[in-house]
């Protein structure tokens, strides 16, 4: 799907794409729902809000993969937080290494 150098179908232009924006349920949320300030205390709720939000969106996964793609750092982007992402890029690295794969560049 999206890690690999030589993947299956062009990745880069779909990014630049808008329309999958044009669709997603976080599009009217306030920002600050999806850029909490830390991961305890009263960041934990707005980071389960946030979550709630892209759990009904029809363009998670192009959300993710925009995400993983472009190294987004900071912020829930399909569904999932910064450290979540981190494990995901590592276990898809691993993945790779062990198909003899090429991955992206960390």
């Amino acid at each position: 799907m999206f890690g690999y150098r030589n993947a299956p179908q062009p990745l880069e232009p779909r990014m630049s794409e808008p329309s999958w924006r044009e669709q997603a349920a976080c599009r009217h949320a306030a920002p600050e729902l999806f850029f909490p300030a830390g991961t305890t205390g009263p960041a934990f709720a707005e980071i389960e809000a946030a979550k709630k939000v892209c759990a009904v969106c029809p363009v998670s996964s192009q959300c993710l993969e925009f995400a993983l793609l472009t190294r987004q750092e900071f912020g829930i982007w399909g569904g999932t937080t910064e450290d979540e992402r981190r494990l995901l890029l590592k276990v898809v690295r691993a993945k790779a290494r062990s198909a003899g794969r090429a991955p992206v560049p960390a």
